[in-house]
């Protein structure tokens, strides 16, 4: 379910979840719940995100965008992009 194979789609995968979710985290830090509010409003849209995709979900991309180091989190618990230097 991490990366996409034959039975799986991008969009199906933890990898695809997490190209969309990378998409809605700004430089500026947001909270979780903030990204899932925002994912919650193409949750499931075909046009814009055609797989289904629960809370657990999210935080399963986000853990796996944070160990490939592509966000990182604050003292006070809030996400944000890791900017290469």
């Amino acid at each position: 379910m991490i990366l996409p194979s034959k039975h799986i789609s991008l969009s199906e995968s933890l990898l695809g979840l997490g190209g969309a979710v990378l998409q809605m985290i700004t430089n500026r830090p947001c909270s979780l719940e903030y990204v899932w509010q925002e994912y919650s409003k193409i949750n499931n849209n075909r046009e814009l995100f055609p797989a289904y995709h629960s809370f657990d979900n999210v935080v399963l991309a986000v853990d796996l965008l944070f160990i490939i180091g592509a966000i990182n989190i604050n003292s006070e618990g809030e996400i944000y992009r890791n900017e290469a230097d």
